[in-house]
């Protein structure tokens, strides 16, 4: 019944999603390009290689969820050492980071829409013995269809964010009999057990593994784009400092400007290097960093005119992880001026000291225990922030106490992606 209900209304959705949607969509750039699996099309050539064999299906949202997705699938790969797999991503970031990424035993496919029909194609062309959904991505459709098919329906490092569990909370009775469908949710942490079990999932499929992306077993090495200033930037001493405010959102490049002038008095080889969260506002942060006495690059242009740069924009996507080599101080974007947070991981493997405003509602469990065990600064203001920034500058010590304890609280989550690959390989072992 609440398939039936979810697929009366679902055109009437689409209809005023719809502009939204295409806006994004063309906004970000290359969404021309096989857009017709996203509806449930696909040419012959993925057909034919589809289905020489049965694949395992992973379903990923954007750049975050596909890394995730990667680092299982390799663990999943020394178990089954014929796997292959077909990975699903909606975002046009996330299907080329996944394109550039994947290993030659893995299909990159767009989402199909969530809409019966569509579903049911993509499900006859994909043809997955097991469908291992990323974070947070249950839809009806999907879910129901692998029910349907007896096909094992996992979802992967659960994430449910307090403002998700609410909504969830507010109408679980349209969503527990879709989340009963899960035959295996891992979770990262103990207290993920209750609140999952709260919105339908019968508890004894829940499993503690950790989280994947905290998982230190599995984090590449940090090959940073430069493994000190003069390669990147051969014009900058070697005493320079680096503020490096990472996946930022609106408002957060102004600020760290702003912060940026103010502290160079202090530190005259100071540098900033931002990476807005989506290069498609490049143009819009260059306006916006226009009113400042600012030298601004992009990184492309780094061993050109942008040497003797001010500020460097990165001008890429799924290259971060690499730059945060060059760091001093990493300000984590989206947690001053919007809500949310960004991920503090990579800055903390990279070996580069983290600090971030007060919405890190999506990294609510692993902010505290940084904050609290002295793993990260959290701050209130632009003000603190500048403070914050300021101290870590001045002392060395400092910087290498804040990342020791911040690899201390990640330990935690040492081995969660085998742990993960293990249940599911045990869930299916015939693959």
């Amino acid at each position: 019944m609440i398939r039936f209900i979810y697929n009366l209304f679902w055109p009437i959705g689409l209809l005023f999603f719809l502009p939204g949607y295409f806006t994004k969509m063309i906004r970000r750039g290359g969404y021309r390009e096989k857009f017709g699996q996203r509806v449930g099309l696909y040419d012959r050539e993925l057909r034919d290689c589809l289905s020489k064999q049965r694949s395992t299906w992973l379903h990923a949202v954007s750049v975050g969820e596909v890394n995730i997705a990667l680092k299982l699938a390799n663990a999943l790969r020394t178990l089954e050492s014929d796997l292959r797999c077909v990975l699903t991503t909606t975002t046009t970031t996330g299907f080329a980071l996944a394109r550039r990424n994947a290993p030659p035993w893995m299909e990159i496919v767009y989402t199909p829409l969530d809409y019966w029909p569509i579903m049911r194609r993509a499900f006859s062309v994909i043809r997955p013995a097991r469908i291992l959904l990323i974070e947070a991505e249950v839809w009806p459709n999907l879910a129901g269809e692998a029910h349907r098919r007896q096909i094992p329906l996992v979802l992967v490092n659960a994430r449910l964010s307090p403002r998700s569990e609410q909504r969830y909370r507010r109408f679980r009775f349209f969503v527990a009999p879709i989340f009963r469908l899960l035959d295996l949710v891992c979770v990262p942490e103990e207290e993920d057990i209750e609140r999952w079990t709260a919105l339908g999932v019968p508890p004894d499929r829940i499993h503690v593994t950790g989280s994947i992306k905290f998982d230190p077993d599995v984090q590449p090495e940090n090959q940073a784009v430069a493994t000190s200033l003069q390669d990147a930037l051969p014009a900058l001493s070697s005493d320079s400092l680096v503020i490096f405010g990472g996946s930022t959102h609106r408002g957060e490049e102004k600020m760290l400007a702003g912060i940026f002038l103010r502290l160079r008095q202090q530190f005259p080889a100071l540098r900033l290097f931002i990476a807005p969260r989506h290069v498609e506002r490049l143009a819009e942060i260059r306006a916006d960093l226009g009113v400042f006495p600012l030298r601004v690059a992009l990184a492309s242009e780094s061993q050109g005119r942008g040497a003797d740069a001010d500020c460097i924009l990165l001008d890429t996507t799924g290259e971060l992880q690499r730059w945060y080599g060059i760091a001093t101080v990493v300000f984590a974007g989206k947690s001053l001026t919007a809500h949310g947070g960004q991920n503090p991981v990579e800055p903390i493997f990279a070996g580069k000291p983290v600090v971030f405003g007060p919405h890190m509602e999506n990294f609510a469990m692993l902010a505290k225990r940084l904050v609290s065990n002295n793993g990260a600064i959290q701050v209130s203001d632009t003000d603190s922030l500048e403070g914050a920034v300021a101290e870590l500058l001045r002392d060395g010590d400092a910087r290498k106490r804040l990342v020791q304890n911040a690899r201390a609280v990640l330990s935690e989550h040492q081995g969660a992606t085998a742990r993960a690959a293990a249940l599911i390989h045990e869930l299916n072992p015939s693959l």
